[in-house]
């Protein structure tokens, strides 16, 4: 679609909703902001803009509708509400601000999705990419919108993206050359109602690629290996469990990769500064999408043992009275939540809770392992979180429930003794309490840090 002269709704006038005004502007269209929220100052977001463009706050009228040529889904907008609907019924053409990326940008796309690991293995993969290529960008639900670098692109550019299910219900023509999926479990059933809904989402990133492309995905995951039949990609499996006859494997604690008839040594798990089995996994797909960019296997392997993992997943923060403080409030979700107190290797004070995603806990609870020698629940969660330890045996008195964050931290400070841990690994969303999971672990460092 040629943009230019084109009336275009922007929903949300968030980060993304920012960045695909200011490509729009670039490409001569005409946007029009829109946010349902009334409590929105029309100036910050003119300011952010720094151009004069309509803003609607509220409800939107039907006249405004009726003028439109195309509209632009923000990620956090659901695309079921009945504004939505309504535009599919006056066949307005919905695209999200990926999609809208994408087609203005130039070069090829590596794309991640799946629940958990996205981060970690998009920013380590975007690492190998820089190392090797002159012209790199690490973009998407990472930090960075996709629209906010795309009119620097050259043909030989390379984008690095981290895309959520939120972003892969508004694609139409996004086209990554290498995609992967790290995982599938359980997470966002309040925004897609149910799994099979969440995981064709998670599937979009695969629709469009063909037989020269290819697709890493995780043989150990029961939705996606029968999934790989379905891919017109080339198919990489990824396990951390067991030697495959082709793909990337862990191998006692030598990571492999079997490529046609060769078997690459890849690195030993012991050169890694990055903990645990999952981040094991991570660097597995990170090195697969680099290796089939053309990244030399030399380059990869002096880039993964240099990276020191990414901020808030199992991050240390600091050693006071002998206790040790790790953030892990990237996760969000019961099953990252598993990951960060499958890694820790001592004596744990937890802090746990946060806002509802209507998720189930038993197994993150079951994860414990014995671990866990004290419990601090904050947020919407805690009373379920609580009922779903009991009930599963952790012991009643190990539980505390804290008003916010600060108050949870120091009473963990006041149970953990020496050689212990205190761990942030929520298992919930930030919402309600905190705007983002970023604002959660940066409060958490601050407080750590403010203890005696």
């Amino acid at each position: 679609m040629e943009l230019a002269n084109k009336k275009v709704l922007v929903f949300g006038s968030g980060k993304s909703g920012i960045g695909a005004a200011h490509l729009l502007l670039a490409r001569s269209a005409q946007p029009v902001i829109y946010d349902g929220n009334t409590k929105v100052d029309p100036q910050t977001i003119l300011d952010k803009i720094g151009e004069k463009v309509e803003i609607i706050l509220g409800d939107l009228p039907e006249e405004v509708m009726d003028t439109l040529d195309l509209v632009i889904m923000s990620p956090g907008v659901p695309c079921d509400l009945p504004v939505v609907e309504k535009f599919k019924e006056k066949k307005i053409p919905i695209w999200g601000e990926i999609e809208l990326a994408y087609r203005i940008g130039k070069g090829k796309v590596l794309a991640v999705t799946g629940t958990n690991g996205k981060t970690t293995t998009v920013t380590l993969l975007g690492e190998i990419m820089k190392d090797y290529y002159p012209e790199v960008y690490v973009v998407g639900n990472i930090g960075t919108p996709y629209t906010d670098v795309v009119l620097q692109q050259t043909e030989n550019a390379w984008t690095v993206a981290e895309v959520s299910s939120f972003q892969m219900e508004t694609i139409e023509e996004f086209h990554p050359v290498a995609s992967a999926l790290t995982n599938i479990t359980e997470d966002h059933l309040n925004r897609h109602h149910t799994m099979e809904e969440y995981i064709r989402c998670k599937a979009r990133v695969t629709e469009n690629q063909t037989a020269e492309d290819c697709c890493v995905l995780n043989y150990e995951d029961e939705v996606l290996r029968p999934f790989a039949e379905k891919v017109n990609a080339k198919v990489i499996f990824f396990s951390s469990r067991r030697v495959l006859e082709k793909g990337i494997y862990l191998e006692g604690d030598t990571i492999r990769l079997k490529d046609g008839g060769e078997v690459i040594d890849v690195v030993k798990t012991g050169d890694l500064q990055l903990l645990g089995l999952h981040n094991f996994e991570n660097v597995m797909v990170a090195v697969a999408m680099a290796y089939f960019a053309g990244v030399p296997m030399d380059s990869i392997r002096r880039t993964i043992c240099a990276f020191r993992g990414v901020e808030h997943r199992i991050e240390f923060v600091e050693e006071k009275k002998g206790v040790r403080y790790y953030n892990d409030s990237k996760g969000t979700n019961p099953d990252a939540a598993i990951k960060g107190i499958q890694a820790m290797d001592r004596p744990t004070c937890l802090i746990g809770g946060g806002f509802d995603k209507q998720l189930p806990f038993d197994d993150w609870i079951n994860a414990f392992d014995g671990k866990v020698k004290f419990f601090a629940l904050i947020g919407q969660t805690a009373q379920t979180i609580a009922g779903t330890a009991e009930r599963l045996g952790f012991p009643k008195e190990k539980i505390a429930f804290c008003d916010n964050l600060e108050e949870a931290v120091k009473a963990c400070a006041s149970h953990a003794v020496e050689g212990d841990a205190v761990l942030l690994s929520p298992a919930c969303a930030s919402w309600g309490q905190f705007d983002n999971y970023e604002q959660r672990g940066d409060m958490f460092k601050e407080y750590v840090h403010n203890l005696e």
